[in-house]
């Protein structure tokens, strides 16, 4: 199979139908087989994304914050049994969470997407971005219950990074930023990369992709969105988030990794290995993966350990996937929101598949996959308002006819209303854009994600 062709095909088709903005590298035993850049950098469609253009990383940073807490350990200044309360008393909410519970998101620790208006807030009335140094202080104003007990069960938490980030550098007593350039960045020849706050304090570089999102029918920079609040009142946190680089230095980390040149293998295998829980038992999520400490793991038959991670934020995908075994690594980096979700979805999974010798699925969009001449006798029946099922972070308000076409009026997790066209793709099904979403109507009900609402 002609990898090079497949990749750079799908890029290009995938950019065309609005599915993927961003850059791209794969290579196999240290040698680059594609990269390539499609797209802008800035919203209005004026620079187009080099190779070595810059994007923010979202959560693909957790795995350099778990590599600090190694060489920290390795340094002597911490050992992952410390409990959390070790290092700050007055979380005693947490006592019996360890640092290897939070490497792992088993320590039951709330995330602050919780209680995001505590940092909004904040940010609103103070005119400042709050800092790192400030989670201590949310966990104990907010007064957020742990999850669970350490070790009980699996539950994804930010929150568990940031502090991860301030215990090293409170052992180590220098800036967090300055930790990893020292330690990580500059070790492993990644000139390019740095933690950073840029929305708090300036873009540190010109050739920045600047996170876009799709707002009233048109792309503008996060920071000028309606979640700006979100985006700016988090910026100065570290340890989950705010790593910025290219696709060049994350091929250099990987390869860094491979030789040693920051991490011992010994290390590296204690990271790549999946959380175990109270029971005695590995964590697997539902398709069988693990987490260990800042990376997905997954075993996979023909190749080996898989370690991986995503990535993402307003205008931000990213994801950055090695074969430990076979020597192969994938970098994406995305700096614009998708608008047909289905062909964003093909695009990832098909470099995903590339990687593993498997043929890729050709990029599709909604359009697609819609009933050409639909049988429109039943629409107006749809029409009209739906009951608003409890604690769930989507909700289908109203249907309506629009031109003749079929519209939802939907609310999402935040409580903001938001409207999308209806696709018809089954015998009472549709689908939308900008979503995965497929919902079905019944007689006086509409269903999605195994919820049925009744027609008011």
């Amino acid at each position: 199979m002609d990898k090079k062709e497949m990749i750079e095909s799908l890029a290009r088709r995938a950019y065309e139908v609005d599915g993927f903005n961003g850059t791209w590298l794969y290579a196999e035993n240290g040698k680059i087989v594609s990269k390539g850049a499609v797209g802008w950098l800035d919203p209005a469609g004026t620079q187009p994304v080099r190779e070595d253009s810059i994007f923010q990383l979202a959560s693909v940073t957790k795995q350099f914050t778990a590599s600090a807490v190694m060489l920290a350990r390795r340094m002597g200044l911490l050992q992952l049994e410390d409990e959390i309360t070790k290092y700050f008393p007055e979380l005693e909410a947490y006592k019996g969470v360890t640092l290897r519970h939070l490497l792992s998101h088993i320590g039951g620790v709330p995330d602050y997407f919780d209680d995001a208006d505590w940092f909004i807030n904040l940010w609103k009335e103070e005119k400042r971005v709050p800092g790192n140094s400030e989670i201590v202080r949310f966990l104990c104003e907010t007064k957020l219950e742990p999850y669970f007990k350490p070790g009980e069960k699996y539950e994804y938490s930010n929150t568990g990074y940031n502090l991860l980030a301030e215990t090293v550098e409170k052992v180590s007593g220098v800036p967090f930023e300055e930790f990893l350039r020292r330690n990580i960045f500059e070790p492993a020849g990644m000139s390019s990369t740095r933690c950073c706050h840029i929305r708090r304090d300036g873009v540190p570089f010109g050739n920045y992709a600047v996170a876009t999102v799709y707002e009233d029918d048109r792309f503008v920079s996060d920071m000028d969105s309606e979640d700006d609040r979100v985006v700016a009142a988090f910026d100065g946190l570290n340890g989950d988030d705010y790593v910025y680089t290219n696709i060049f230095d994350m091929f250099k980390w990987d390869r860094a990794l491979r030789e040693e040149t920051v991490l011992t293998r010994e290390e590296q295998q204690m990271m790549y290995s999946p959380a175990v829980l109270n029971g005695g038992e590995p964590y697997e999520d539902a398709d069988g993966d693990g987490y260990g400490f800042g990376w997905s793991v997954i075993d996979d038959a023909k190749f080996g350990r898989i370690v991986c991670h995503s990535g993402g934020m307003p205008g931000v995908h990213t994801w950055f996937a090695r074969t430990v075994d076979a020597d192969r690594v994938l970098v994406i980096l995305c700096n614009r929101e998708e608008l047909d979700a289905r062909a964003h979805d093909r695009f990832y999974t098909g470099l995903q598949d590339i990687a593993l010798d498997k043929e890729p699925k050709p990029i599709i969009t909604i359009e697609d996959i819609a009933i050409p001449n639909p049988d429109q006798s039943k629409w107006e029946s749809y029409c009209g308002k739906y009951e608003h099922p409890e604690d769930d972070d989507f909700i289908i308000d109203e249907v309506f006819l629009k031109d003749g076409e079929l519209y939802a009026n939907a609310i999402d997790d935040d409580g903001d209303g938001f409207t999308f066209r209806l696709y018809p793709i089954g015998e009472n099904e549709f689908g939308r854009k900008g979503g995965m979403l497929k919902l079905q109507f019944g007689d006086g009900c509409l269903m999605f994600d195994d919820i049925t609402c009744k027609k008011l």
